[in-house]
């Protein structure tokens, strides 16, 4: 057993689990906030009820999100301690922000809008709910801000060996956070978008308050469509600032061995030696990888060889390339997810109006399915972006093998991976649990016409508290 193998592993399971739920609570405050907007809009019962309903399933996968987020931030003290004084100084305001801004921010103003149903008035509590979607998003940026430092270090200078910050406004300007940034908020609400149509799609499969989720369905789809679309959009400018930034991690991601072509073919397939740094088999497409690096259909991509003998003279002898198999097949399930979604949002868009969606039960549950998708792409593009970055895990500055904990052993850390997973595995069958038992109830009435209008109530949202 190895310490940073198992610490990288714990790291890993953690990270991924705790980003299942937090695109979903960017993308379902945003939507829920859209359908409360209309309610008000047009004082219409059903959008209030949509609303309500949505609302507990926000509320499941906030709090567990919550949890999930807390434990994962143990690990920076047990089995990374060294990077954590080697960073600290640098990640401190961006975390203290996200914590005392962004999360006060959405945990404040999810209790007014919890406890608010007519006690406010409908526009100030309208706000709220935007106020929570804003926070939502606020917490993504701040973070966000910290990651990109890991990837595209600015704004410091070492003193005592340790990164120390000496210009915020560097950090926020960091170019690897915008590009960053646009990509995940996107990503995010295309979550909560195909999270909302395809439980909307299982509820009109089995005629359950058709009208409600019908318009749930509309709501979500049209969001999925523009969401999937602009995505392809910050995916591909992300993508050319990795290009100048990070090539090593692109080339991986192509399985470029040696300098391409000019013009440079995108390789749709192909079948990897990493042994022999060589691809036995490659099924490509002409021109493409030039249009989508540079858009023009000229242009060569530095090669795995050479950057790495670049990476040689410039940061001393070591092995810098990153795992080219996983970052090439990572690659590729992302952006193939990412098109299924886009097309079968379209196809949706396209039914609504011609008002036929109640009849195509084969799209509908294909659409139920479809919920996993942008689950499955957020943890590719997850992993391409931190195995990319390999052996570093700040880039230039620190590698991955000296930042674990000096002291701690392989056994404790295998001992906390056993630990976390098992708690997390009963927090994600807590959360599933919560949401197939809302999910299945077949009448929503009671959201809108029972005396109390929290949508904690007995009949409402007790299922939360039980």
């Amino acid at each position: 057993m190895d310490a940073v193998i198992l610490a990288r592993l714990q790291f890993a399971s953690t990270t991924i689990f705790h980003y299942f739920f937090v695109p979903v609570s960017i993308g379902l405050a945003f939507i829920i906030a859209i359908m409360q907007t209309l309610y008000v809009i047009k004082g219409d019962k059903i959008y209030k009820k949509m609303t309500k309903f949505w609302a507990v399933l926000f509320l499941i996968n906030f709090a567990v999100g919550v949890v999930t987020g807390i434990l994962q931030e143990f690990q920076f003290g047990m089995n990374w301690s060294t990077y954590s004084r080697f960073v600290g100084d640098v990640f401190g305001p961006s975390l203290a922000i996200e914590g005392l801004l962004a999360f006060f921010l959405e945990s404040t103003f999810i209790g007014i809008w919890i406890f608010g149903w007519n006690r406010l008035s409908k526009r100030v509590h309208l706000a709220s709910i935007w106020l929570v979607s804003l926070g939502t998003i606020f917490s993504a940026f701040w973070i966000l801000s910290a990651n990109s430092f890991m990837q595209n270090p600015v704004g410091y200078e070492f003193v005592d060996g340790r990164a120390q910050m000496n210009d915020f406004a560097a950090i926020l300007t960091n170019p690897h956070l915008w590009a960053q940034f646009p990509h995940v908020l996107l990503t995010s609400l295309l979550t909560g978008a195909f999270l909302v149509a395809g439980i909307s799609a299982w509820k009109l499969v089995r005629k359950h308050d058709v009208d409600m989720f019908k318009r749930s369905f509309r709501i979500s789809v049209v969001v999925g469509f523009i969401m999937a679309f602009a995505v392809t959009f910050t995916g591909h400018w992300q993508a050319q600032y990795l290009i100048e930034a990070q090539p090593m991690k692109m080339a991986a991601a192509e399985a470029l061995w040696e300098h391409s072509d000019d013009p440079a073919p995108f390789t749709v397939f192909a079948a990897i030696d990493t042994k022999n740094k060589e691809n036995n088999i490659e099924i490509e497409i002409p021109y493409m990888l030039s249009f989508l690096s540079y858009n023009k259909f000229s242009g060569s991509i530095a090669g795995i060889n050479e950057l790495q003998e670049m990476y040689e003279e410039k940061y001393g002898p070591g092995n810098y390339i990153p795992p080219v198999k996983a970052l090439f097949w990572v690659f590729r399930i992302m952006t193939g997810a990412g098109g299924v979604m886009l097309l079968l949002a379209l196809y949706g868009m396209w039914q609504i109006r011609k008002d036929k969606l109640i009849n195509k039960t084969r799209y509908l549950r294909l659409m139920t399915f479809g919920i996993a998708l942008p689950f499955i792409a957020n943890t590719a593009g997850w992993l391409m972006t931190e195995l990319g970055r390999q052996p570093w895990v700040v880039f230039g500055l620190m590698k991955t093998e000296d930042a674990i904990s000096p002291t701690v052993a392989p056994g404790e850390v295998l001992f906390a991976l056993i630990a976390f997973t098992t708690m997390y595995t009963i927090l994600g069958a807590i959360s599933i649990y919560l949401f197939a038992r809302h999910i299945k109830k077949e009448n929503h009435d009671d959201l809108v016409e029972n005396v109390s209008e929290d949508p904690f109530d007995k009949q409402g949202g007790a299922e939360i508290v039980s």
